[in-house]
C-alpha cells in the first residue's frame, strides 16, 4: 500500500485513488453525467437552462454568472472560479465546497468517477 501511495504522489494525484486530470476518461464522465447531472443540468449548447444553470463552458466560468439564472446568495457569494480543481472539490461535497448552495445532490464520492466527470465537462465548451 506504502508503494501505491508513493506512486499516486509521484505523479501528482490530489487523492488516493484518483487519477491525474490527463488520465480521466472524458467519455466515462459522459456517463458519470447522464447518471448524476443530467436530470437537472444540460450540456447542449445555446446553453439551456433546467433546474440548474447550463453546464456548458463551466471550465474557466466563474460562479453564478451564467445569465438568466436565479443563484443562491451562496453561489453568488462564493467567488469561486470553476477550474478543474474546484469542480473537483465542489463535486465531491457541493455543501461543504459552497455551504448555502441550494443544489441538493450529495456529490460523486469516488475520485475517478469525478475525475471522469470534469474531463467530460471541459469538453463542454
Amino acid at each position: 500500500m506504502r508503494r501505491h501511495i508513493c506512486v499516486l504522489a509521484a505523479i501528482g494525484v490530489m487523492s488516493v485513488g484518483a487519477r491525474p486530470a490527463e488520465a480521466a476518461d472524458a467519455q466515462a464522465g459522459q456517463g458519470t453525467f447522464e447518471s448524476f447531472c443530467a436530470a437537472c443540468h444540460s450540456v447542449a449548447r445555446p446553453a439551456q437552462t433546467l433546474q440548474g444553470p447550463s453546464l456548458a463552458g463551466i471550465v474557466g466560468r466563474r460562479a453564478a454568472a451564467l445569465p438568466g439564472f436565479s443563484y443562491s446568495a451562496a453561489m453568488k457569494a462564493s467567488g469561486v472560479v470553476w477550474t478543474p480543481a474546484n469542480l473537483d472539490t465542489y463535486l465531491a461535497n457541493p455543501k461543504a465546497r459552497v455551504p448555502g448552495t441550494l443544489m441538493t445532490f450529495r456529490g460523486v464520492s469516488d475520485p475517478i468517477a469525478r475525475a471522469n466527470l470534469v474531463a467530460y465537462l471541459a469538453q463542454q465548451k
